[in-house]
């Protein structure tokens, strides 16, 4: 009888350690706000309850974010999951698993997919879609323009500022592809974006110790160059009417996603992982915080403000190459001394 027992007791503990789900530890790396890395935690206490034996070491750079991920994928410490964006992909796509395969294309915006994709492959699946709009001050300006031409009447007469200037190419970016010029080689665009500073726009002497941001919510400017990722500051902050219009012409657009590690030791968990962080669910928590615009067709249909949408259709991904920071970088340098 006691053997009997015995037999039953060891093929039971045999079963269990048959059926028990390997132990896997996976790490992943992400910038972000405070209320992004609270999402984060959540979504990550989430798969961990549903993935039973899987734990997920989240790695937040506030600061630097790229150039720690260049010197983690120099020592071969790369996480196994990594938030990146398209200006950055094409520099480490020999180093990310192809997920052409692992995705279904069609439940993002295929501009989102476009700008994750490399010579063919899909390197992160999506998070979120980035353009730039205008943010209007309605007690400044309460016209809309559709072209350059109507551009310049309207913010003429408006005081004290009209329209907002940044010295950086990528705020130049909307007028060069609306002058139909090569980004890397602008001429006419870039005198006219020139021209806007001082006379239509302040000047850095003017804006001081403020930023563009905080003189737009002072009520100083008209219109405002920016993202979706100023929504929540100017809704909460602004006390005058405004509202959000596209720009008139064409912006560019850029993405963000997950990307799993080529060298990864725990691929399936990885995927598994990247699957969570980019489902329906995962996707609507991030979109509540009000910073995004997402990549996922089913959550945009939901979002507050549709103009950001609009912006996608008149967007154009720019193909980038391992390059474009730097010239980019060397562009700034020259362009706007």
């Amino acid at each position: 009888m006691l053997k009997r027992v015995a037999v039953v007791i060891i093929a039971a503990l045999l079963l269990c350690a048959c059926s028990r789900k390997e132990y896997e530890e996976i790490t992943f790396s992400s910038w972000g706000s405070a209320t992004e890395v609270q999402i984060l935690k959540d979504i990550i206490k989430e798969f961990e309850q549903q993935n039973n034996g899987t734990k997920v070491n989240f790695i937040h750079i506030p600061q630097n974010y790229f150039q720690k991920i260049h010197l983690l994928f120099a020592s071969q410490k790369a996480p196994d999951v990594i938030f990146i964006n398209n200006l950055y992909l094409p520099v480490y796509a020999s180093k990310l698993e192809d997920l052409s395969k692992k995705v279904t294309v069609n439940e993002f915006y295929p501009q989102s997919i476009q700008a994750l994709t490399v010579d063919g492959k899909l390197y992160a699946i999506p998070r979120d879609i980035s353009t730039l709009v205008f943010y209007r001050n309605k007690s400044l300006i309460n016209k809309t323009p559709q072209n350059l031409d109507e551009l310049i009447k309207i913010i003429s007469d408006v005081k004290p500022y009209g329209i907002s200037y940044e010295r950086d190419i990528y705020f130049a970016l909307p007028y060069i592809l609306t002058f139909n010029e090569n980004i890397y080689n602008p001429d006419k665009s870039i005198v006219f974006y020139k021209s806007l500073e001082g006379k239509y726009a302040p000047a850095p002497y003017q804006v001081g110790s403020s930023t563009l941001a905080q003189m737009f919510m002072d009520g100083k400017i008209g219109l405002y160059l920016s993202g979706r990722w100023m929504y929540p500051k100017i809704k909460e902050r602004a006390s005058f009417d405004w509202d959000v219009i596209t720009f008139p012409g064409t912006v560019p657009l850029d993405a963000s996603g997950w990307a799993v590690s080529r060298d990864s030791k725990h691929k399936k968990a990885a995927l598994e992982f990247v699957k969570f962080l980019s489902s329906s669910q995962s996707s609507r928590y991030f979109t509540s915080t009000g910073l995004i615009v997402p990549a996922r067709i089913d959550t945009a249909k939901n979002l507050d403000n549709k103009v950001f949408l609009d912006a996608i259709d008149k967007s154009k991904v720019i193909q980038i190459d391992k390059n474009y920071r730097k010239i980019t970088d060397k562009m700034n340098k020259e362009l706007f001394k």
